[in-house]
This record gives structure tokens, sequence and C-alpha cells, in this order.
């Protein structure tokens, strides 16, 4: 019984080895694979909520520049978040916040040229989106109402259709075009919530068109 058992073992055991020389280079790469993938993806997660916690530490200084009304700061110190963290919430929202203070301290130029960095390197739509309203606004004030629309047009994030609809509708009545300020008017009244006060100026916009809302008499 004991040899029957021992040459059971042996061929089991032999049959092992033939599976292992053929298909063990394989399972091995495999698992390297694998292990590699997991171990990146730990590394990937941790590097990221490092580059969370420095950018943090940088924005945080900004606010203070911010605060105090200072830009040259504010705008060195948004260089630099943006030089060492591009593609973080931290730097995008840095460059909604500097472009804001330029542009009160009457550096528009300046502004412009943060908010043109956000618009084209934000990671996420949204911030391309505001940062292409607002980019739009200071356009619009310098006159320059065909780039101001071209930015509107790029601004296709959800959520943004009222306010965009309603600077188109500033933008084309400025260049003496009533008629598609109208159909931009109705489309940001459409859009704006029946609740939200900023409702009523798009209906005086209307209105000192002389038409009214579609849908009302």
């Amino acid at each position: 019984m004991a040899t029957q058992l021992d040459l059971e073992e042996q061929e089991q055991l032999d049959q092992l080895k033939a599976f292992w020389n053929q298909y063990g280079n394989l399972i091995t790469w495999a698992l390297i694979a694998v292990l590699g993938a997991f171990a990146a993806w730990n590394g990937w997660n941790w590097w990221q909520r490092e580059q969370a916690v420095s950018a943090g530490g940088i924005y945080g200084e900004l606010e203070k520049a911010v605060e105090t009304g200072d830009p040259a700061t504010a705008g060195k110190i948004f260089d630099d978040l943006k030089s060492r963290y591009p593609h973080t919430a931290f730097a995008q929202q840095g460059g909604l916040l500097t472009a804001k203070l330029q542009y009160e301290k009457g550096q528009a130029e300046a502004a412009r040229s943060t908010l043109q960095w956000v618009a084209s390197e934000a990671v996420e739509k949204e911030y391309k989106t505001l940062a292409r309203f607002r980019l739009s606004g200071l356009l619009f004030d310098a006159k320059q109402y065909d780039q101001a629309l071209k930015e509107l047009d790029a601004a296709d994030a959800k959520g943004f259709e009222a306010l965009i609809a309603d600077r188109r509708g500033d933008i084309l009545l400025a260049q003496n075009k009533p008629d598609q300020a109208k159909t931009a008017y109705q489309q940001s009244w459409k859009e704006l919530d029946s609740k939200l006060g900023y409702r009523r100026i798009v209906e005086a916009k209307l209105a000192a068109l002389g038409v009214a809302p579609e849908g009302e008499k």
C-alpha cells in the first residue's frame, strides 16, 4: 500500500513539475504584473494625497496674500503653485482667486493671463468653464466682443447655461445685434430657476428690448 501511495505521489509530483515547466514563467509574470499594478495604484493614491497636502499649504499662503490685497505676492505664490502642482484643484481655485484680486486692483491684463491658464490647463471642466466665463467678462469690458463670444462658445460645463446665455446676450447687444440678443436672453430666462431673483434681471433686459419671456403674455 505504501509503495502504491508513493508511486501516486511521485506521479502527481511529476505532473506538477511538467505543468510548472510549461506554465511557470507565464504564471510568475502574471503575478508580477498584478502585484505591480496593485503597488502602483497604492503609490499613485499616496502621491495624490501628498500632492494635495503640499498644494493645500501653498494655497493657504495664497489666501493670506489675497486677504491682504497684495496682487504681486499673490501672483508669485500662484506661479509657484501652478508650476509645482498644476493638476490639483488648489491650482485651479488659486488661479480664479488670483485673477479676481488682480482685476480688483486694476491689473486686467494680468487677470486675463491667469484666467487663460485656468481655462487651458484646468483638469475639471467646471473650472475651465468658470474661467472662460470670467475671461469673457474682461474681454467684454475691453470691447473685444468676438473674442469674448469665442470664450463663451468653449464654456460648456453643465449648470452654467443660463449665465453664459445672459452674458452672450449682453455682448450681442453691444454689437448692435438686438434680435440675436433677444434669443440669448430668452434662453437664459428658460434655464434660470423661477425662484432665482436673477431671473427678474433677465426679464428686465427682455422688456427693454420690447419682448416678454416666451411662455408669458
